[in-house]
């Protein structure tokens, strides 16, 4: 039998050969992309950090050393009550998540149904004159050498 016919001792070396493959891939897109997203609630949880840190780096003389005192608290009780809403209802963060992308598609598809009612003519409300862009409209073509252009 030749090398190219012979079968390897270990039959899982294919899967296995794979499954290197594809973690080495998944290691050079986390390389350039850098790390996925997180859950919803994860990514919440990092937003809340962020703007306290970001408050809290805030150093404006007009607020005075009380002021500060208070806005520091004020933020250790909003990451205190937020932390466990999030740990015991992590899925509801993701449902939000998903209901915001559907709202984002339903006002796309409202918006885009609207602007092609303004963009048609004014004297064609079914839209059965030819539009710009189309290949047939005289409105594409470029103007005869020495016509006149009425830019009014």
């Amino acid at each position: 039998m030749s090398e190219a016919t012979d079968r390897p001792a270990d039959g899982d070396a294919w899967a296995r050969a794979c499954a290197e493959d594809l973690e080495a891939e998944k290691a050079r897109r986390r390389e350039r992309q850098g790390p996925p997203p997180g859950s919803a609630a994860e990514e919440l949880r990092k937003l809340v950090d962020a703007v306290a840190d970001k408050v809290s780096s805030l150093q404006t003389p007009l607020l005075g050393a009380a002021a500060q005192g208070t806005v520091q608290q004020i933020i250790k009780q909003a990451k205190s009550a937020v932390g466990p809403v999030i740990e015991r209802n992590p899925e509801v963060f993701d449902h939000i998540a998903a209901a915001g992308g559907e709202l984002l598609a339903a006002y796309r598809s409202a918006v885009e149904g609207q602007e092609r009612r303004w963009t048609r003519e004014a004297g064609d409300p079914e839209g059965t004159k030819k539009q710009a862009g189309d290949p047939t409209d005289p409105r594409d073509e470029p103007p005869a050498a020495g016509e006149h252009i009425d830019l009014d």
